[in-house]
């Protein structure tokens, strides 16, 4: 494909050239553009765009530094429920700049990590950016996010991250009941799945997501801050499912209260009452 015009600030790269290290600029991937932005405060850091939406920050120097909120909420539950010592078989849909799996990389030393991309142009990008930790800590596999969870085998993840947009909300067919049945296949006893669900004040889709949680898993949990769980923006909400309890942690809710933007914790009571009467999301709702 032929050079994009950029910024003044801007190089641009012919697509599946990865970069020596991140350059800022703009580049050609599978689905679109990608941008690469540095980060104004810190010199370390970078933030990825995808489509002209902001997708991924990365801090060079620290791992365990999250720009966005929902990862720390997310990585925040993760870490109430294993110990740094734990192997922890981790599956993460979505990539981008794979910020969540190089956290647990980091602060999981012993897991084993599996990131699925659908562009491959971008996973060869990000890896090239980024110079992230390499198999067994941390796989790229490109594909699409429910294909690859449809081949893997019983039982053989602890933790499964859906992180994955078409535009402001996820696609269907990653929301769904049969779908959800697939991950809960996946999962080994006492595994957690935890999605971002984004969504408009009338939180309709994250009413159906929790009661389509809520019906696969015996113990639920949902992660946002008071604004969004009172239906004033547009937003992100955390949804958990496992067969084991969730926000046991009394350390949680304190974690959750002191970052920037101050979450709130709801208990699986909770989470059902939220999604009373909301219809299940299914496969037969695409036709």
């Amino acid at each position: 494909m032929g050079r994009q015009r950029a910024s003044k600030d801007a190089v641009v790269e012919e697509a599946g050239v990865p970069a020596n290290g991140p350059v800022a600029g703009t580049y050609t991937i599978d689905t679109g553009t990608a941008e690469l932005v540095r980060d104004g405060d810190n010199p370390t850091g970078w933030l990825l765009k995808l489509n002209g939406v902001q997708s991924s920050h990365v801090d060079l120097a620290d791992p365990l530094r999250l720009d966005f909120e929902y990862m720390r909420w997310i990585l925040a539950l993760v870490e109430s429920q294993w110990p740094a010592s734990a192997k922890v078989r981790s599956l993460h849909l979505g990539g981008a700049a794979c910020s969540m799996a190089r956290y647990m990389v980091a602060r999981y030393p012993a897991s084993r990590n599996v990131v699925v991309e659908i562009d491959g142009k971008l996973a060869d990008y990000v890896r090239g950016w980024f110079d992230l930790p390499r198999a067994p800590l941390l796989k790229i596999r490109v594909g699409e996010a429910r294909a690859v969870t449809e081949t893997l085998t019983e039982d053989s993840r602890d933790l499964v991250i859906r992180d994955v947009f078409a535009g402001p909300l996820t696609p269907l067919a990653l929301t769904t009941a049969e779908f959800t049945a697939q991950v809960r296949r996946v999962l080994a006893p006492g595994g957690v799945y935890a999605v971002n669900c984004g969504d408009a004040p009338a939180l309709a889709t994250a009413r159906r997501e929790a009661a389509t949680i809520a019906a696969a898993f015996p113990h639920t949990a949902i992660i946002a801050d008071p604004p969004m769980l009172k239906g004033r923006r547009y937003g992100n909400i955390i949804i958990a499912g496992s067969d084991a309890p969730l926000g046991q942690d009394p350390a949680l809710p304190r974690t959750l209260l002191g970052g920037a933007m101050p979450a709130q914790l709801w208990d699986d009571a909770k989470v059902r009452q939220f999604a009373a009467n909301s219809p299940l999301l299914l496969d037969a709702d695409a036709g």
